[in-house]
């Protein structure tokens, strides 16, 4: 069993339980879930708008103990929802949007708010983060400039946001061309190290285009809290084991490099605009239509990356004794349809069942 430990933080939507529209009682559920909560390992806390609200799973050593945090941690917020007149919805973006989406308080919050302007303007945009433990920062720079390649494919097994404001996107992941608004967003660039993955970052603060070193939008970076590496490419999932699915191929990668480190084999510098490219068709497509291979800079079906990568990591699978597990979930992925294409499939008795296949999923109901 590898002892690379992991932990996924889940951003959720709170929706009105008559309506189905988002509704701004993120400060009333996180109070009544805290009070509530008999989970010592799992941290609620706010997000940007006071229609979302964040669960972080405590550190887990394996898929089984992650898979009951994420399910605990669901079943708590759900019951203080409920007890609030809303529900608890996980996707990457609202179907039925509220008459109004306050900020949250707090001079963070506000902070990124002032730079951001109109691209935060009813932003409820939600993601799932896969954390992997990897204490040396150094080595945490390295892992990502492996991960790069393979970021869009992590994408686009998680795509769960194709409407916008009622409006069907066209898209698989809505969320990630919303935040393509963001300074500094997407797959981050290579960085030969540390101190020149630092440097990027303060120049972004001292521009003005960042609030703090903290508040990137690259879609994995070395956590700038934890000993960790942090993924976040992937839409909010809509069930659990769509969760547990996007941490464990987060982590493989994360062996899987470190292991090609340890022969000496550095990451390939992809340019950043075949990543760009390859990033946009997996939020474009999902996996079901035409993906970037980032080595071969064509167009390939996206399945065939998400083989491609299957198979790059199943020795760390292996180790981890997470083969069966993954291969399971990944087989109900292209049985059932991505989250995009079941939220496209529940759309045909109306957006309102939209949110209710949603909430079904988010409670595992």
């Amino acid at each position: 069993m590898s002892g690379l430990t992991l932990g996924v933080e889940e951003e959720f939507l709170l929706v009105d339980a008559e309506t189905r529209r988002t509704a701004p009682r993120a400060a009333a559920v996180l109070a009544r879930a805290v009070t509530s909560a008999s989970l010592p390992r799992t941290a609620f806390q706010a997000e940007l708008v006071a229609t979302q609200i964040e669960a972080a799973t405590g550190v887990c050593a394996d898929l089984p103990a992650l898979r009951g945090q994420l399910a605990d941690a669901r079943a708590c917020l759900a019951g203080a929802a409920v007890a609030e007149g809303v529900r608890l919805v996980s996707a990457g973006n609202p179907v039925l949007t509220g008459p109004s989406v306050p900020f949250m308080p707090g001079e963070h919050f506000a902070r990124v708010a002032g730079i951001l302007a109109g691209a935060v303007a009813g932003y409820e945009a939600c993601g799932c983060h896969v954390h992997v433990g990897v204490a040396d920062r150094e080595l945490a720079v390295a892992v990502v400039n492996h991960l790069r390649p393979w970021l869009p494919t992590l994408l686009a097994v998680s795509v769960n946001s194709p409407f916008d404001g009622r409006r069907d996107s066209g898209y698989g992941s809505w969320r990630v061309q919303i935040q393509a608004g963001f300074p500094g967003s997407g797959v981050p660039p290579w960085s030969a190290s540390a101190a020149d993955y630092d440097r990027r970052l303060e120049r972004l603060v001292e521009l003005g285009l960042l609030a703090d070193r903290t508040t990137t939008y690259w879609m994995a970076r070395p956590s700038p809290r934890l000993p960790t590496v942090e993924v976040r490419v992937a839409d909010a999932a809509s069930t659990v084991d769509e969760a547990v699915l996007q941490a464990a191929l987060v982590r493989a990668l994360v062996l899987t490099a470190l292991a090609d480190l340890a022969d000496g084999r550095e990451a390939p510098e992809v340019g950043e605009h075949v990543c760009a490219a390859a990033l946009w068709s997996a939020a474009r497509y999902g996996l079901a239509g035409p993906g970037v291979h980032p080595f071969g800079e064509r167009r390939v079906p996206a399945t065939s990356l998400l083989d491609e990568l299957l198979d790059r990591v199943r020795p760390a699978l292996e180790e981890t004794g997470d083969v069966a597990a993954v291969h399971t979930m990944v087989g109900e992925v292209r049985y059932r349809g991505t989250g995009a294409a079941r939220q496209r499939g529940a759309a045909v008795d109306g957006l309102s069942g939209v949110v209710d296949m949603l909430v079904r999923q988010t409670e595992g109901t």
